[in-house]
């Protein structure tokens, strides 16, 4: 069985919904999901925020923690999670956000740094990975990472 079609199974089964806020991977969590029929069920907003105002309008994120943290942190990817999840009421908000490259990465924050959110209302996670790759390869992880972690 496919990742995808486990969290179908997964989502379907328990009754629970799905709100995905995407930055750095661009929409490729929401590609993979809807591509399995029956995802309506249970996948009900996909987002892509990429700059910042659209974090804040949107998703509610204060514009201060861009400023004391930056967009990539787990407390932006903290508060995207819980945005998404707060606007159709879902059960479960996943964000991703990351640098993927090959530009606009540093010391502090090098390219393929990616934090993962998944919200509920009982709680908000958050997990800090570092990908290797180009551009597309470090997209590409990101969304698997976020789906393996909606799966479990």
């Amino acid at each position: 069985m496919r990742l995808e079609e486990k969290i179908l199974k997964k989502f379907t089964q328990g009754k629970k919904t799905l709100g995905i806020a995407e930055s750095c991977t661009g929409g490729l969590i929401g590609y993979r999901l809807t591509n399995v029929a029956g995802a309506s069920a249970f996948f009900l907003l996909g987002i892509i925020a990429y700059d910042n105002a659209a974090k804040t309008k949107i998703l509610g994120v204060p514009p201060a923690l861009f400023k004391k943290y930056g967009a990539v942190s787990s407390t932006v990817a903290m508060a995207m999670a819980q945005g998404v999840r707060k606007i159709l009421k879902t059960d479960y908000g996943l964000s991703v956000t990351g640098i993927a490259g090959p530009g606009g990465g540093s010391k502090a924050k090098p390219v393929g740094l990616v934090f993962i959110a998944i919200s509920t209302r009982e709680n908000t996670k958050v997990k800090k990975f570092l990908f290797k790759g180009t551009r597309l390869a470090i997209k590409k992880a990101a969304a698997h990472t976020a789906l393996k972690m909606l799966a479990k």
